[in-house]
């Protein structure tokens, strides 16, 4: 998931169904735990359990989110960056919408049930369309998330990183470890707010570190919480004459 968005796009040698799991997961990860309302906590010393904790209880107390996205990808192998925005919509349970700004015009939905990622060719061409069940989703951390089931306790160990030397003095910086290991990333850092010296629970920024080094950061902006959206929203129907491919 054009340099506009190569940050989705796999190379040549990359195998296109893996790359494209590995970019979705990607963004459901920044997208479940990262746009959520603000808040404070009680406790008054702050250590990466009060942080997590603060994240968990405000993503459960919301039922949806849109807002816009700044993603930067850092392709370590090419010394690259590459960079992308648009618009993302997220309502419980399970359903998402991201739609990228042309010219690059990338659509990934969910109902709730299916998975769509349809990726527009280049001129002349017709572009790819590929559906899955979510439950066959490579990240079940990510999608138990999606449904409201998942305990950042559970799914990962954190420590709270200087947030000074991250360029984030704003708030603090929460790096998640998945506990059993994972090939679509190797650690997480959740940006959280802060206000009158506690987090607040709103993340940011999230940024996703995979084991080969590259780096996948999204920012968020324009933040709507619990947004009326119609269930059309999170459907889709690729142009005519393109086919959806269940891997």
């Amino acid at each position: 998931m054009s340099a506009i968005d190569s940050s989705v796009r796999p190379r040549p040698h990359t195998p296109r169904r893996a790359a494209i799991a590995t970019a979705v997961s990607a963004m459901l990860l920044g997208l479940l735990v990262g746009l959520l309302p603000g808040g404070s906590v009680a406790q008054e010393s702050v250590d990466a359990r009060t942080v997590a904790g603060a994240v968990q209880a405000f993503y459960e107390q919301t039922r949806g989110v849109q807002a816009q996205f700044y993603q930067t990808y850092y392709h370590k192998l090419y010394d690259r960056y590459d960079r992308s925005r648009g618009r993302v919509v997220f309502a419980k349970p399970g359903k998402m919408r991201w739609t990228y700004a042309r010219p690059n015009g990338k659509v990934i939905t969910s109902d709730g049930s299916q998975l769509i990622v349809f990726e527009p060719g280049d001129p002349g061409q017709r572009g790819q369309c590929f559906q899955q069940r979510m439950s066959e989703h490579q990240l079940p951390a990510a999608f138990s998330f999606l449904t409201g089931t998942g305990r950042l306790e559970q799914d990962f160990t954190f420590r709270l990183l200087n947030a000074r030397r991250q360029g984030y003095p704003a708030g603090y910086v929460l790096e998640l470890r998945p506990r059993e290991p994972s090939p679509q990333y190797d650690r997480i850092l959740f940006y959280v707010l802060k206000q009158d010296g506690r987090p607040t629970g709103v993340v940011r920024r999230v940024l996703i570190v995979d084991p080969a080094g590259n780096r996948n950061r999204f920012d968020f902006s324009q933040l709507q919480w619990n947004p009326r959206v119609g269930a059309n929203t999170f459907r889709f129907s690729p142009p005519g004459g393109v086919r959806c491919v269940r891997p």
